[in-house]
């Protein structure tokens, strides 16, 4: 699925995540929110969007060792926030069990402990894998980080609808198919 070319909404997810996403070092997310039972499966609130760096609730324990040393802690969100890249899911996964997660320990930054507390965060609720398609955009886009944007809350709609033109693939087709099929197999 290809990016429109234009976005007016972003998913707030750790700066750390944002990260390995722009780098090719992870293509998956964990939700529990923002995902709605439709006829025939699941459907996301907004499959395509643009990935927006938080860092207050960012947790240097939730995140395997190389990634500490990654870490960029900030005592307050930014006064401006850098929209580098959108990303469009390609497949929504529920997950069973913790072993699952297990099996895709190379394909995700999280520490065990955060995977734990994923599963036991609202029991009642089931936990979804997202497989993300990342696209680096053409220019970052530098947005005021304003009064509606703060909060503890995954989908931000921005003011304005932003360009998407020029946006390419972090990693090529061929890789995201793999890595796509392996973590489908893995979950299975």
């Amino acid at each position: 699925m290809e990016l429109p070319p234009q976005l007016n909404v972003a998913l707030k997810e750790w700066a750390s995540v944002c990260s390995a996403l722009e780098e090719g070092r992870q293509i998956i997310l964990l939700r529990k929110g923002g995902i709605l039972e439709a006829i025939g499966g699941f459907e996301l609130e907004h499959p395509q969007f643009f990935l927006f760096p938080t860092y207050l609730h960012q947790n240097a324990q939730m995140l395997k060792e190389p990634e500490r040393k990654r870490l960029m802690t900030m005592s307050e969100e930014p006064a401006q926030i850098i929209l580098s890249t959108a990303a469009t899911v390609t497949e929504i996964l529920r997950l069973r069990d913790r072993p699952q997660m297990d099996r895709l320990n190379q394909e995700h930054i999280w520490t065990s402990p955060l995977i734990d507390m994923r599963f036991s965060y609202r029991p009642q609720n089931p936990l979804y894998l997202l497989l993300v398609r990342v696209y680096r955009l053409a220019r970052p886009i530098t947005i005021q980080n304003t009064p509606e944007y703060a909060g503890c809350k995954s989908w931000v709609p921005l003011e304005s609808p932003i360009s998407t033109n020029g946006a390419r693939p972090v990693i090529n087709d061929s890789d995201f198919e793999s890595r796509r099929a392996k973590i489908t197999t893995e979950i299975a």
